[in-house]
């Protein structure tokens, strides 16, 4: 199967079980792999043959930047599908997603969860 990648998408939300997190708000980052046969659009030079990167990308910034819930896992789970509910060609969604400053003290680059889904 053939991987597209949309990675490395910084969004800024109002996500997490802290009220402070809620209030003040904090960056998230994205990275998304989608799988799906892309030998129609390699073959055509057609658009509608494969995913518009731009729509995904906007799809994903509504969901990020949205509705604050608590977990990160709700993030990934949501994005996942509406790649599948976007997309009838891709077959599975990988999406990542990195809270880089959580609210509790250690020395660490982040916490991150990551969902596949299929269909």
């Amino acid at each position: 199967m053939d991987r597209i990648y949309i990675s490395g998408m910084e969004f800024y939300g109002y996500h997490g079980v802290f009220e402070e997190e809620n209030r003040l708000g904090q960056r998230f980052y994205a990275d998304l792999v989608l799988h799906a046969s892309l030998k129609a659009a390699g073959e055509t030079d057609d658009l509608s043959k494969t995913v518009n990167y731009a729509e995904a990308y906007a799809a994903i910034k509504i969901i990020m930047d949205g509705e604050p819930v608590q977990l990160i896992e709700t993030l990934a789970e949501r994005i996942a599908q509406q790649m599948l509910d976007l997309y009838p060609m891709v077959q599975q969604a990988q999406v990542k997603v990195t809270k880089p400053s959580p609210p509790f003290p250690g020395a660490l680059s982040g916490v991150a969860v990551e969902v596949i889904r299929e269909r």
